[in-house]
């Protein structure tokens, strides 16, 4: 059985493994990124996980897939945009720098279409002809899955809602989980860092009105926001997905009603909301996806 190494970048963490051709994961580990010491650095550290994982598969490997953080030509398999957060990472040319070096083929994708393709081939948008795939965390990450297919717009930019105008601000500085640190300390008189996501929402459980006004504030945000998209592209099924996403039980349907509240009712009754199944291994499996659908192997 061909055997595939899936790499998934992010801002925090570079997870890995050897992915069989029926899309099991035989073997996963991690390491920090270290974004701060910019593109060339993760780009050194991508070869050193290719060179272990060949020696894993005992150096059979079929090819290299990539899901990461940052604006990705997939044709290229290169980052032509990114934030800050990663310096110098735009113009990293994994694909060619791989493929030369290694000998088998490699192709790369954005992390958030990564997620998305996972949900959609065997997560929680599973059969879905049309999934929006959201990522909740810091930011706010989109992707349009259309049969099967991530759509990437005309030059590979497509659904980066997090930039949305909203209320004078964008999508995700009002809605992302960022903002209900901000939010609760501002209103207790308190330092930002005595409060996380996990100690808002324990708060909220209790009964604490501040920390529950806060999480229905971001609610309403993401169902107004998520109520504009779905007037554009009409989806099966939302997914959410993200750290802050492991709260379903709490948020499923307070982010619902405010879909709800937001879109008109022939839309609403038709559209799902469903929370990410795959976690910490939509970006692995994401990339090994996307590797499939370019080289028509699925």
């Amino acid at each position: 059985m061909n055997k595939y190494v899936s790499i998934d970048i992010g801002g925090t963490a570079i997870k890995y493994g050897i992915i069989y051709e029926d899309a099991e994961i035989i073997c996963k580990r991690s390491m920090k990124t270290e974004a701060w010491k910019g593109g060339p650095a993760i780009l050194q550290k991508v070869t050193g996980i290719v060179e272990e994982m060949k020696q894993e598969a005992q150096k059979e490997i079929s090819g290299i897939c990539i899901s990461t953080a940052g604006m990705v030509d997939t044709k290229e398999g290169s980052i032509f945009y990114s934030a800050p957060l990663i310096p110098n990472y735009a113009g990293t040319q994994f694909k060619k720098t791989l493929e030369e070096m290694f000998q088998v083929p490699c192709e790369v994708e954005n992390d958030v279409n990564c997620a998305g393709l996972a949900e959609n081939r065997s997560g929680a948008a599973k059969g879905a002809k049309i999934a929006l795939v959201l990522t909740i965390g810091t930011g706010i990450g989109g992707c349009i899955v259309i049969d099967g297919k991530v759509f990437h717009g005309f030059s590979n930019s497509a659904c980066e809602v997090g930039y949305m105008h909203m209320d004078d601000s964008d999508f995700q500085t009002l809605g992302a989980a960022s903002i209900l640190t901000k939010k609760v300390a501002e209103w207790k008189g308190e330092q930002e860092d005595i409060w996380d996501g996990y100690h808002i929402f324990e708060e909220a459980k209790k009964g604490d009105e501040l920390c529950n006004r806060a999480i229905d504030e971001m609610c309403d945000v993401l169902g107004k926001g998520i109520a504009n998209i779905c007037y554009v592209i009409n989806p099966e099924i939302v997914v959410l997905g993200g750290g802050i996403m492991a709260q379903e039980e709490f948020l499923k349907d307070r982010i619902k009603a405010a879909m709800d509240k937001y879109l008109v009712s022939s839309i609403a009754k038709h559209t799902k909301l469903a929370f990410a199944k795959h976690q910490n291994d939509a970006g692995m499996l994401g990339a090994f996806y996307h590797f499939c659908n370019v080289r028509h192997l699925m």
